[in-house]
């Protein structure tokens, strides 16, 4: 009986310091939310892959992003090598054309950056910005996120040399105590820059501008969770801390327009770009989601024909793209995905003359580095990511974004969920992930004969029919 006694003890002492060091370290915000039993789920996530060789749980069939695509994300987050052995488990839709005599180490150059806005002429800005990276981070608002969520993608933007959308919540002091570059966005409730009535203030516009930190403007027309709707923000996590950046009443439903209310034509989208872009003297693009073609192509014809409407660049966020919280009907089924609206609003793009004039910018499931070397192939400047670097900041992809109690704290409203997210050491993981996002594009452009990323054009990547698609995996 004493041996028995004895044992106890030593198993509840254990599970004491199990419990204390759970609490106490930085790293895993799953065991400083869930001590001791949060270690079931590492428990479960190792051993998986000694399982899945018999097939009860395939790395390929969760969604939205299957097990590959994460553990990719989280193992480039945590610095850990993404070598693979036996061959690879995806099937992929496309493949790209490596060259017979691939880029040698010697030859090899950085990525050079690309100017987005002009100096001179019409539709000039004051402060053109010159963008470092090809790969950044899309737009998460503040009220969506976490405090400490948007803490950490501030500090790991500016580790990594990325730029970060502010979303359509509005510029907070989160967003700015990382110091890095800021993209600040215009919803269609004009968070952030409205005045009382809700209509846009240039007063606003003014002091945001005036920030050093902030590079460009984006005004927001559609995402791609929720094409023809606007943001959705429960009124639990409207704090009154969220309200008062917003310009909004606390504790009630953030819902925006489903479209700007002065914005109802190319005409108008046109003079609203040039008049955010004459207040603030900086870049000024437009996100949305393509629908019909013909709108894209009567829009850069008139910016063809009138130069001081143009954007400096288009974010083309496609169908397949995610939120918080949107309707099923539009999440599942309005929006073209990023494959087709891509090439389509690149051509148009070419077809104006409008190469040099307008950057795009692509985002839509984009969270690896072959898809973002494809979308660099098919004419986008830039990639941007949102739930890349939510993974990367140690969502679970739990599927509780609007609930406000997600266990990782990412999305969290609970105080003690939030706590578990460390922003100092997810600011370094964030970082990481970009930078190992921009290293393998990098390797795939130098096996296609490239100097750098830069380079890339539709030649160097093709389709691949389906059933050629199972015969590569079959044959390894």
């Amino acid at each position: 009986m004493l041996v028995l006694d004895l044992f106890a003890l030593l198993v509840v002492l254990g599970l004491v310091a199990l419990y204390i060091h759970d609490v106490r370290q930085t790293k895993h915000t799953i065991l400083r939310n869930y001590p001791v039993i949060g270690h079931i789920r590492y428990f479960a996530e190792t051993w998986g892959e000694y399982m899945r060789q018999y097939q009860y749980l395939p790395d390929w069939v969760e969604r939205p992003f299957n097990r590959l695509e994460r553990s990719w994300v989280y193992r480039s987050a945590k610095g850990i090598s993404n070598l693979i052995s036996f061959g690879s488990e995806n099937i992929p839709s496309f493949a790209f054309r490596n060259a017979a005599f691939p880029m040698l180490d010697e030859d090899k150059k950085s990525y050079p950056g690309k100017l987005i806005g002009i100096a001179n002429g019409p539709g000039a800005c004051r402060d053109p910005y010159v963008a470092k990276s090809f790969f950044n981070i899309s737009g998460m608002s503040y009220g969506a996120l976490s405090h400490a969520a948007v803490s950490a993608l501030s500090r790991g933007a500016r580790l990594a040399g990325v730029w970060m959308s502010t979303g359509e919540g509005g510029l907070s002091k989160f967003h700015l105590e990382g110091g890095g570059d800021i993209v600040m966005q215009i919803g269609t409730a004009k968070y952030g820059v409205r005045d009382a009535l809700g209509n846009l203030s240039e007063e606003r516009l003014r002091e945001i501008a005036d920030y050093p930190q902030v590079k460009m403007f984006e005004v927001k027309l559609a995402q791609g969770a929720k094409p023809g709707k606007g943001g959705i923000l429960p009124g639990h996590k409207v704090t009154a801390e969220i309200a008062a950046i917003r310009g909004i009443p606390a504790g009630q439903d953030s819902i925006s327009p489903n479209r700007h209310r002065d914005i109802g034509s190319i005409a108008e989208l046109g003079a609203f770009v040039a008049r955010v872009r004459h207040v603030t003297g900086k870049p000024v693009g437009v996100k949305f989601v393509l629908g019909d073609a013909s709108f894209v192509d009567e829009w850069f014809a008139d910016c063809a024909t009138n130069p001081e409407h143009c954007p400096d660049y288009v974010q083309i966020d496609g169908g397949e793209g995610g939120t918080g919280a949107a309707p099923e009907p539009l999440a599942d089924y309005v929006g073209l995905p990023i494959t087709q609206a891509l090439p389509l609003v690149a051509a148009l793009r070419n077809e104006y003359g409008l190469r040099e004039r307008i950057r795009i910018i692509a985002s839509g499931k984009l969270i690896t580095p072959d898809k973002v070397a494809w979308a660099l192939c098919m004419g986008a400047d830039f990639v941007s990511s949102a739930r890349g670097f939510m993974f990367a900041l140690g969502c679970i992809q739990a599927m509780k974004c609007g609930s406000g109690h997600c266990p990782t704290g990412v999305t969290a409203v609970d105080k003690h969920l939030i706590a578990g997210l460390d922003p100092m050491d997810k600011a370094v993981r964030v970082s990481h992930y970009a930078r190992r996002v921009q290293d393998e594009v990098e390797i795939i452009a130098h096996s296609c004969g490239l100097t750098d990323a830069s380079g890339f054009a539709p030649r160097h990547v093709t389709a691949i029919e389906p059933a050629m698609a199972g015969f590569r995996n079959q044959a390894g």
